[in-house]
C-alpha cells in the first residue's frame, strides 16, 4: 500500500559481510547489519531469494509475493544477493569469502535430513520431504506446475512418514495434487488433550493437535490420515523399481522406573500400506558441511558451536545464526537469532560496541510510578494491567 519507503543508510561504515544462506536468519542479519551501515552481501544457492521462506514453506501458508516484497524492499535499502552460488563448490568458498569481507555469516539452516535406513529404501518414489515441497513451489512459481518439474502425488497412495509442520505441509500438498489416499505414520502415541503431568509450562504443550492438513484429508476422504505407535519395517518393491507399499508393525510404549519411556513391538500387529509416494518428513540433523569448509567447529548435536550466549564460531570474523547453529527450530527462532547475530557482527566491526536493537524491545521495564507518572495513569491500573 506504499506504506513502508525505503529508506538506505545515509552513512556507510566501509566494511564489507557476507551472510550465507537467505532464510530467516540470514535475511534478519542482513537487514540489520545494512541498517548500520555495512555493506551486506547474502549468497544463496537457489535461483530465488527466501530459503525456507521461499521454497520451504507452501504457498497456501505464506504468500511468496509476500516474502519477494520485502527481499526487493531490502535490495532497494541496499542489501545485495548473489543467488544460485554454492559455497563450498567451485571459485567461492568460506575461506574466499573471509579474504574478501570484514566478517562472514553462517545462516545455511539445518538441511541434513534424517533418514529411514530400513530395507529397498533405495526404490523409486521415496523422497525426502524437501524435496518435494521445494521442487513443487519451483514448478508453481516458475509455471504454474504447468512444465512438470515437480513430483506429483495425482492418483497415488502418499505416506508421510513423520509429523510435525513439514509433514503437514506434505499432506496438504498431496490433496491439492489429487492423492488417491494419504496416511501419516508416526512412532510416538496420540498426544494427550491437555497438558500431561510431566509437561508443565512453560516447556512447549504436548498435546493433540488438528492442523490444515489433517482437516482437509478428514474433509475429503473420510478420516484423519494419522497412524499413531508405526513403526516401518521394509518398503516393498512392485517388482519395476518402484515402491508400492510399506511393511509396518505397531509399537508400544510403557514408562520405565528410572522414568524413561521405552518401545517395543506389539507381536501379531504387522500391517502392509499401498504407497505409490513415501515423504519422509523425520527432522533434520544439522548444518551440510560443504558451506563450513572443514574448518567450523561443531557441538555435540553437530550444530556450529558458539560461545553461550554469543554468535562467534572458533574463526575469528566468522558468526552463525539460526537453525545451522541451534538446530531445526521455528521461523520466529530463526529472525531472532539473525537479529542478535547481528549485534555481534556490528560490535566485532566497529570495535566500540553496537547501537542495533536488541530483540523484544524493552530489556528492563521501567517502575510502575514512573508508567504512572509518563502514561498519566493510575499506578492502580497499571499494576492490575501487569
Amino acid at each position: 500500500m506504499g506504506w513502508m519507503v525505503p529508506s538506505p543508510p545515509q552513512y556507510r561504515s566501509g566494511k564489507t559481510v557476507a551472510i550465507i544462506g537467505s532464510g530467516p536468519s540470514g535475511l534478519a542479519c542482513a537487514d540489520q547489519l545494512n541498517k548500520a551501515g555495512h555493506l551486506v552481501t547474502v549468497y544463496e544457492r537457489s535461483d530465488r531469494v527466501g530459503g525456507l521462506l521461499m521454497y520451504g514453506i507452501p504457498n497456501m501458508k505464506l504468500d511468496k509475493n509476500v516474502v519477494q516484497r520485502r527481499v526487493d524492499f531490502m535490495g532497494a535499502e541496499g542489501v545485495k544477493y548473489v543467488t544460485g552460488c554454492h559455497v563450498g563448490e567451485g571459485d567461492v568458498t568460506l575461506e574466499s569469502l573471509r579474504a574478501e569481507h570484514d566478517a562472514v555469516v553462517i545462516a545455511t539452516g539445518a538441511t541434513v535430513a534424517r533418514d529411514l535406513p530400513i530395507p529397498n529404501r533405495n526404490l523409486e518414489g521415496i523422497h525426502f520431504a524437501m524435496q518435494f515441497l521445494h521442487r513443487n513451489t519451483k514448478s508453481l512459481l516458475d509455471s504454474g506446475l504447468s512444465d512438470g518439474e515437480y513430483i506429483s502425488a495425482k492418483d497415488k497412495h502418499v505416506v508421510v512418514i513423520g509429523g510435525g509442520d513439514t509433514g503437514n505441509d506434505c499432506i496438504g500438498t498431496s490433496v491439492r495434487h489429487g492423492a488417491k489416499s494419504v496416511a501419516n505414520f508416526e512412532l510416538l502415541p496420540q498426544p494427550p488433550p491437555e497438558r500431561a503431568r510431566d509437561n508443565p509450562w512453560p516447556q512447549w504443550p504436548r498435546i493433540y493437535r488438528v492442523d490444515y492438513g489433517h482437516s482437509e484429508v478428514k474433509t475429503h476422504m473420510g478420516k484423519d490420515p494419522r497412524e499413531y505407535c508405526v513403526m516401518s519395517k521394509d518398503f516393498v518393491d512392485d517388482g519395476e523399481g518402484n515402491v508400492k507399499g510399506i511393511n509396518t508393525i505397531r509399537v508400544e510404549w510403557t514408562k520405565g522406573a528410572s522414568g524413561s519411556w521405552d518401545m517395543k513391538q506389539v507381536p501379531g500387529s504387522e500391517q502392509f500400506f499401498p504407497a505409490d509416494l513415501v515423504l519422509l518428513s523425520m527432522g533434520f540433523l544439522g548444518p551440510e558441511d560443504r558451506a563450513l569448509g572443514g574448518v567450523v567447529e561443531k557441538d555435540a548435536r553437530k550444530n556450529v558451536k558458539t560461545p553461550p550466549g554469543k554468535y562467534n564460531t572458533n574463526l575469528k570474523g566468522v558468526f552463525a545464526a539460526g537453525d545451522c547453529r541451534r538446530g531445526q527450530s521455528l521461523i520466529v527462532w530463526g529472525i531472532n537469532e539473525g537479529r542478535m547475530a547481528a549485534r555481534d557482527v556490528d560490535s566485532y566491526l566497529t570495535g566500540v560496541g553496537t547501537q542495533l536493537p536488541v530483540t523484544g524491545g524493552i530489556v528492563k521495564r521501567p517502575p510502575y510510578e514512573l508508567l504512572a507518572k509518563v502514561d498519566g495513569a493510575p499506578l492502580d491500573l497499571i499494576t492490575a494491567a501487569a
